[in-house]
């Protein structure tokens, strides 16, 4: 676990921490600096004091924990963000408004708790972040989550104070979400035995699908109007555009190479993986509750799920076949694949993100439509795309040790591409004009087609 990763998990760390302290500010009122820093210190401390405390027990039974540590990570760092997650999606909960020692003593126990099964599993994941002992490692790592915890803290306390609750729930849900990453990541990388994911490339390559996401979330801070049925078919119409293009370009027409140098041979299998890939993505939608945004359609198992839920699973869902394809071409890319361009993967990767934008602006739209807080539908949009740099990454290393799967998985997540994508083309119609939408599907399909070849 390298500076980056911590950087990352004490973020995670701290979104319990910042929802409460947003709470204490509003319950506060007016806040003085010594209030601001006193809530920092509170919870900075505790949140670096836990994992020391953690890891400290943990390294006294090193040789058990070497065996199961990786599973119990990622079971343990599943259940935290996840059970964060729970916490953001249900009802608000009432938070002392006192800066009391009793007060924030309950308050930082109870951030922090979380903290101490997280300091475990750096005996499982070693923290790297200067050449030297495992012991100094992990008191920097510490110190760090301790100093982000307090800033993030402090911060949290003033928006509280000024801004309301609008942001409460959506830090919950992004500090879950970074929480549920490391955990996949350190189960993933346990299986990794070429070391893949040592690849900075790789990894940078994952989340490059994750800046489109924001790029499009943000946006609902620069446009207070609701999209038109115009735009929001010129927005369909584009990502779905990219989307195929980058399925029959990028995935299944160098999957035929991959598996023979006949095409005839070649076509064969990658049809039988196309339609499994199409099954598969069937599958998703028949036991995955979801809804398709701008329309009354709910498909899946019936649920008690709010709508808005469902709407992000909807999303999920489409975002799973991505990851997998992304994941394939980075791995091809690793392995130095010959019948791939090394140029592919970033182009893969930028594609996604590109499509990314319109998703999920129009997803953190409809959020705000519905009656959603905007820091809310913003953050719930940036966490719609989390999937992709999961499965990517699992994709990757199930590559990495299984080579000759690459041309297959490539075809089948081909299929489920393109059969998500085809999903949503009825909604480039309006009722009165569809010629923006299908224009801005062949600028799409155009433009990756370009990126690929060129």
């Amino acid at each position: 676990m390298g500076l980056f990763e911590v950087l990352l998990l004490a973020v995670g760390l701290a979104m319990d921490a910042f929802a409460v302290s947003i709470c204490k500010g509003l319950a506060a009122g007016k806040v003085t600096k010594r209030e601001y820093l006193l809530c920092g210190v509170w919870f900075g401390s505790f949140q670096g004091v836990m994992p020391l405390i953690g890891y400290l027990v943990g390294s006294n039974f090193v040789r058990l924990i070497s065996m199961v540590a990786p599973w119990v990570a990622f079971i343990l760092l599943s259940l935290i963000g996840g059970n964060m997650i729970k916490e953001a999606l249900g009802p608000d909960e009432e938070v002392s408004p006192g800066f009391d020692v009793k007060t924030m003593f309950m308050m930082a126990i109870a951030t922090s708790i979380d903290a101490l099964a997280v300091g475990i599993t750096f005996v499982a994941v070693p923290v790297e972040i200067l050449d030297s002992g495992s012991l100094v490692n992990v008191v920097i790592a510490v110190i760090i989550i301790a100093v982000i915890t307090c800033i993030i803290s402090m911060a949290g306390v003033k928006i509280g104070s000024v801004f309301g609750d609008r942001y409460k729930a959506g830090s919950e849900i992004m500090g879950g979400t970074i929480l549920l990453f490391i955990g996949f990541r350190a189960l993933i990388t346990h299986l990794d035995s070429a070391n893949t994911l040592s690849d900075t490339e790789t990894i940078f390559g994952m989340l490059i699908p994750l800046v489109g996401t924001l790029i499009g979330s943000v946006s609902i801070y620069a446009k207070k109007a609701q999209l038109s049925d115009k735009m929001r078919a010129v927005l369909t119409g584009f990502s779905s555009g990219i989307m195929l293009s980058a399925a029959v370009w990028g995935m299944i027409e160098p999957a035929v190479n991959g598996i023979s140098t006949s095409v005839k041979k070649g076509i064969v299998p990658v049809t039988i993986c196309f339609c499994l890939g199409v099954v598969f993505q069937i599958l998703l939608d028949k036991f995955i509750p979801h809804t398709h945004i701008y329309s009354d359609i709910t498909e899946g198992p019936e649920s008690s799920l709010s709508l808005n839920i469902k709407a992000v699973l909807k999303e999920v869902i489409h975002h799973i076949p991505e990851g997998i394809a992304l994941g394939a071409i980075y791995a091809a890319h690793f392995m130095e694949t010959s019948w791939i361009s090394s140029s592919v993967a970033l182009v893969m990767a930028a594609a996604i993100a590109l499509q990314n934008i319109p998703e999920a602006l129009s997803l953190s739209f409809w959020l705000r439509e519905t009656g959603t807080k905007t820091g809310k539908a913003f953050l719930m949009g940036v966490v719609s795309g989390a999937p992709i740099p999961l499965f990517g990454i699992i994709t990757v290393v199930l590559v990495v040790l299984f080579p000759g799967f690459l041309p297959y998985i490539m075809a089948l997540s081909g299929g489920a591409l393109v059969y998500t994508t085809i999903e949503e083309i009825p909604q480039i119609a309006t009722e009165k004009d569809n010629d923006r939408g299908a224009l801005a599907f062949a600028v799409g399909f155009a433009i990756v087609m370009l990126m690929i070849f060129v």
